[in-house]
């Protein structure tokens, strides 16, 4: 069960994340490439359950790992910090942002069995990662909600599928299986092979009671994730 989540990467996505986590009674180990020191506002908003560290401590604290970072930077995470984790990759690829990389763009392996051949020791799931740093915060409900949104989650690992799914429940969502991660690619945003959207996939737009409260945060981020992503 998770108790405590750690994020590696303190962006749009991994803010949001955080503060779903501490709503949900979680633990959050919050980290960036700049140093804790840089993380005492978010973590004075978030409260007693959250606390700065290094990738390595918040690695060593998660029950789960939360990577969400810009995808060029992947070499930055740590395979023997990380050995034995199960790891959430957020990452998608976004060549005007992270530069030409051969491998994806001659169509394999995808992004994130790129990251789990990096991570090797690890157990890499793909989720959060087609779905803007404003919804995620505000779409999220309660288990048995009537109009509770889906996100899809891939994964070569049954278990880690089943302990991403449990955390997503725990944070407000359902979870839709797409598959293995090779198969990764049909939540990929903009991805010309892509033959699924979010609607298809069980993503519903929808405001929640959250969208006050994180409007204040938010009005000056008013770019979607692949610029958000590149402020870790």
């Amino acid at each position: 069960m998770t108790e405590t989540l750690g994020l590696i990467g303190s962006g749009m996505i991994g803010s949001a994340l955080a503060r779903l986590a501490v709503d949900a009674g979680l633990d959050v180990v919050i980290s960036n490439s700049r140093g804790p020191e840089t993380l005492g506002a978010l973590v004075a908003e978030l409260g007693l359950q959250a606390r700065a560290g290094t990738p390595a401590e918040a690695a060593e604290a998660g029950d789960l790992v939360v990577a969400t970072i810009p995808l060029n930077a992947y070499r930055q995470l740590s395979p023997v910090e990380l050995a034995g984790k199960t790891v959430i990759d957020t990452m998608n690829y976004y060549p005007q942002r992270d530069g030409r990389i051969a491998e994806l763009d001659a169509g394999e392996p995808t992004s994130s069995a790129l990251i789990q051949r990096h991570l090797s020791e690890s157990r890499v799931v793909k989720a959060f990662n087609n779905i803007d740093f404003r919804r995620l915060f505000t779409l999220a409900l309660p288990y048995g909600a009537p109009d509770r949104s889906a996100l899809p989650i891939a994964g070569d690992d049954a278990a880690a599928k089943a302990e991403v799914s449990d955390l997503l429940d725990i944070l407000g969502y359902d979870a839709t299986d797409i598959g293995t991660l090779a198969d990764s690619w049909r939540s990929e945003p903009g991805n010309p092979r892509s033959t699924a959207c979010p609607t298809s996939l069980g993503w519903r737009p929808r405001m929640s009671a959250r969208t006050k409260r994180f409007a204040g945060s938010s009005k000056r981020q008013e770019s979607r994730y692949p610029r958000a992503a590149s402020r870790t």
